[in-house]
């Protein structure tokens, strides 16, 4: 049960991009969420409520799926990259309902692109122990592509 939680329910044990796989359904929750009416509040409870749930299964569970692998951050655990992303739309989430499908698209391409690159300092948090060093730099790359999304936003506005 618990590497089913970790890998988002196998999307990390697709040979292929694991990481991405695992960003997509926030990507969808977060659509089908602005897409149906709900309030800005609703759905800011729902991103919160899926990133403080995701966060737990990393921290909780991620060592268990290192003991069992032998790797610091095995690809298979990517509810990381579910929190990451829902970081993302957390902080763009009152404002995505004019431009969804841009939003969409333009978080998920942002939080990849910092997730893959983890610039400063996000591949210094890597080197925290255990779940944590799993977890924090997902968050803050998806922390960085929200901030970038909300100045484009803006702009664009």
């Amino acid at each position: 049960m618990k590497r089913l939680l970790t890998s988002c329910f196998c999307l990390g044990h697709l040979p292929i991009a694991p990481g991405t796989w695992g960003s997509l359904p926030a990507v969808i929750v977060f659509g089908l969420l602005c897409y149906s009416g709900l309030s800005d509040v609703f759905i800011v409870i729902v991103m919160t409520g899926l990133i403080v749930t995701a966060a737990f299964v990393c921290v909780r569970f991620g060592p268990v799926v290192i003991a069992l692998t032998g790797k610091k951050d095995p690809r298979e655990i990517v509810a990381d990259e579910f929190a990451g992303q829902a970081v993302t739309f957390l902080v763009v989430s009152w404002a995505a309902k004019q431009h969804l499908w841009a939003v969409m698209l333009g978080g998920f391409l942002l939080f990849r692109v910092f997730d893959i690159l983890k610039p400063w300092p996000i591949r210094k948090l890597e080197k925290l122990p255990k779940g944590w060093g799993i977890l924090t730099d997902d968050l803050l790359a998806g922390l960085y592509a929200g901030i970038i999304l909300r100045v484009l936003l803006e702009y664009y506005n």
